[in-house]
């Protein structure tokens, strides 16, 4: 039992936890991306561009239920939109590729950079040295970054080419949330994302087919769980529960997506981790962490992903 303010007797407050469950939660849910991307028989393109459209109707109810209005978006804005939708559906299909080529823990980590990238981008438009803890997370990333490449390289030519897009895919989705910095303050979470989804669909399947992929599936359960974790489940976790942590709380949670793909990789695929891999992970997390802790993103309505 708890006292309010009156001196009165409360039940406990059970919103904190149930508020820390949903961020652990959706984190949760999106660290079961990467594996089933590799479970579609589709294209991985495919399968970015079938989690984005079977969600597309279920972004619309949400929005409307926060009473959020999908129309009358001014037509700069939508431009603005449809350049930063483009970069999330480049950012989705790099990442995509990416996950069937490293491993999942490697695809994981370098897919979330946008945090450090966003750092240094900080940096560039302030016109000034990192201090203190932003050193810290600069040296982390690099020696961890260093070291999984390395690593990658040492196993084979496609697995550091897989990391390679995985690292392009978090730059692209630094670029979709400074493009959409803007819009996010005007409009409501969930009718941005309808716009994004309306404008990265189109790009995703021409991409696939230029790529000459399978765009149906014939299993349909893969996708179908895909779009249900990542971009609703996940998505609708971490909408609820982000604006209420502090950026440290929110890149500690984080870390829980690595390390459930890292768990997923080795049992279901046999990608074994050495001492030197897992001190890389732990370099480039921290990274992760301590950039999270000392810049804001774009909100937690555009943390969508991986999604």
């Amino acid at each position: 039992m708890e006292k309010d303010g009156a001196g009165q007797e409360k039940l406990f407050d059970w919103k904190p936890l149930l508020l820390l469950a949903a961020l652990l939660g959706g984190n949760i849910a999106l660290a079961l991306g990467p594996w089933l991307v590799r479970l579609t028989d589709t294209g991985p393109v495919s399968a970015a561009f079938w989690r984005l459209f079977l969600a597309l109707p279920f972004l619309a109810l949400f929005a409307r239920f926060a009473g959020q209005q999908i129309g009358g978006m001014p037509k700069k804005t939508l431009v603005l939109v449809a350049i930063g939708a483009t970069a999330f559906a480049l950012d989705l299909a790099s990442w995509h590729i990416g996950i069937g080529m490293t491993r999942l823990g490697n695809a994981t980590l370098f897919g979330n950079a946008g945090s450090i990238i966003l750092l240094f981008w900080g940096f560039i438009i302030a016109r000034m040295l990192p201090r203190g803890l932003e050193w810290l997370a600069i040296v982390c990333a690099l020696a961890g970054a260093g070291i999984l490449l390395g690593r990658s390289l040492e196993i084979s030519p496609e697995t550091f080419a897989g990391d390679l897009f995985c690292i392009t895919a978090g730059l692209l989705y630094a670029v979709y949330l400074l493009t959409l910095q803007g819009a996010r303050g005007q409009f409501g979470s969930w009718s941005l994302l309808v716009w994004v989804s309306i404008f990265a669909c189109p790009v995703l399947l021409a991409l696939a087919l230029a790529l000459g992929e399978s765009v149906w599936p014939t299993n349909w359960t893969p996708v179908i769980v895909l779009f249900i974790t990542s971009q609703l489940i996940g998505q609708g976790l971490l909408v609820y529960s982000l604006g209420h942590f502090p950026p440290l709380i929110i890149g500690l949670a984080l870390l829980t997506q690595p390390a459930i793909a890292a768990v997923i990789g080795y049992s279901v695929f046999g990608e074994v981790l050495t001492p030197l891999d897992i001190g890389g992970m732990v370099l480039l997390g921290s990274a992760l962490v301590v950039a999270r802790a000392t810049t804001r993103k774009a909100g937690p309505g555009m943390v969508q992903r991986r999604d």
